[in-house]
C-alpha cells in the first residue's frame, strides 16, 4: 500500500474515513457544519444525537436494512446519510425506501389515535462518489435538493421529506474557485486524500480541525489496517465502474454504427433485443444508447419475452 502511505491525509470518502470524520459523537461539530451547508439557510441544526444504523424489519421475511448513517436533530429532525460508489437503477427507490423505514419507525406500537401522524422531519443525503445522477442526461448539477411538489405548478406539497443527492463527479471546482463553505466541503471531500496541507482557501477553524483528524500519520496501527481495507474497497469498486463505463461506451458505439446502417425503428427494435440478450446494461442505459425511450425498450423486452 506504498501509494496510500505517500498520501498525507486519508480518503474521506472510504466507509472508514467518512466514518471517522462523521460518525463519532465526538465530531458531530463536523456532520453538523456540513449538513447545515447543505441546507443552505433553509434550515440550521444546533445539535445532533446519533441513533443507531441498523434497522431490522418486523417479520423475517423483511430483513435488516444497515445505512451508513443515521442521526436526529435536537428538534426531533432524522437524517440518513449514505456514500454510494457504484452506479445503480434501483438508487433512487432504494433512498425511498430507507426514507419510509425512518417514517414508519416512529409510529407507535399502541395508542396511535393520540400520537396522531406526528411524523417528524426525514431527510435522505446521497453522497455519490465517481458517478452521475441516474436518468440526469447532460445536466451537470453537482447538488439535487429534492422535496414533494405540485407537478403542475411546483409549489411545494410536503416540506417534511426530503432528498439531497451530491454528485461529486459534476463538482470540478479548484481552489480559487471556493465560494462558500459548501463548495470547501465538497472540495475536500473530493479531493482530501491529494492534498499536502490547509490552503488559505480553506483556513477556518471547522477545516482546520478535519485536516487534523484526518491525518494519516496520526492513525493507530489497528486504524490504519481498517482504512487501508477500506481504500481497497473503493479502488476495487472504482475498477468495476471503469470496466462497465468502458463496456458500456463499446456498446454505444457499436448501437451508433449499427443504428446509421439501419436507421429505422425495425433496426433499433434489433439492436435493443441484442443489447438485452447481453445481460449486461440496464434499461435506461439501453435506451440511452439506442437513442429511444425508456418505455420503448420495455416495449421490446415485453415483446422479447412473448418470443416475437
Amino acid at each position: 500500500m506504498s501509494e496510500l502511505k505517500q498520501s498525507k491525509y486519508i480518503d474521506i470518502t472510504t466507509d472508514y474515513g467518512f466514518k471517522k470524520v462523521f460518525g463519532s459523537d465526538t465530531n458531530k461539530d463536523l456532520l453538523i457544519a456540513f449538513l447545515n451547508e447543505l441546507f443552505r439557510g433553509r434550515k440550521i441544526i444546533a445539535d445532533l444525537y446519533y441513533n443507531k444504523n441498523e434497522h431490522v424489519g418486523d417479520t423475517e421475511d423483511i430483513g435488516t436494512v444497515i445505512f451508513d448513517l443515521t442521526c436526529t436533530a435536537d428538534n426531533g429532525e432524522r437524517f440518513i446519510i449514505e456514500v454510494q460508489r457504484t452506479a445503480q437503477d434501483n438508487l433512487k427507490k432504494r433512498m425511498l425506501y430507507y426514507s419510509s423505514k425512518l417514517i414508519a419507525d416512529q409510529a407507535p406500537k399502541g395508542n396511535r389515535r393520540a400520537w396522531n401522524y406526528a411524523i417528524s422531519e426525514v431527510y435522505i443525503i446521497v453522497l455519490m462518489d465517481g458517478f452521475a445522477m441516474p436518468d440526469a442526461g447532460d445536466e451537470k448539477y453537482f447538488l439535487h435538493d429534492i422535496c414533494l411538489c405540485y407537478r403542475d405548478h411546483g409549489k411545494i406539497f410536503y416540506d417534511d421529506l426530503g432528498f439531497i443527492y451530491v454528485e461529486l463527479v459534476n463538482f470540478v471546482k479548484a481552489e480559487a474557485e471556493l465560494v462558500n463553505d459548501l463548495d470547501r466541503w465538497l472540495y475536500v471531500l473530493k479531493n482530501m486524500s491529494s492534498l499536502n496541507g490547509l490552503s488559505t482557501y480553506l483556513r477556518k477553524p471547522i477545516f482546520e480541525k478535519l485536516f487534523q483528524l484526518a491525518e494519516y500519520s496520526k492513525l493507530k496501527p489497528e486504524e490504519r489496517e481498517m482504512y487501508n481495507v477500506s481504500l481497497r474497497n473503493k479502488w476495487d469498486a472504482e475498477s468495476i465502474r471503469s470496466s462497465q463505463e468502458d463496456q458500456l461506451k463499446r456498446a454505444r458505439e457499436k448501437a451508433m454504427a449499427e443504428g446509421e446502417v439501419i436507421g429505422k425503428a425495425e433496426g433499433k427494435a434489433e439492436v435493443i433485443k441484442n443489447l438485452l440478450s447481453s445481460n449486461k446494461f440496464s434499461i435506461s442505459e439501453i435506451a440511452e444508447l439506442a437513442d429511444v425511450t425508456v418505455e420503448f425498450v420495455k416495449q421490446i423486452e415485453a415483446e422479447k419475452a412473448k418470443g416475437k
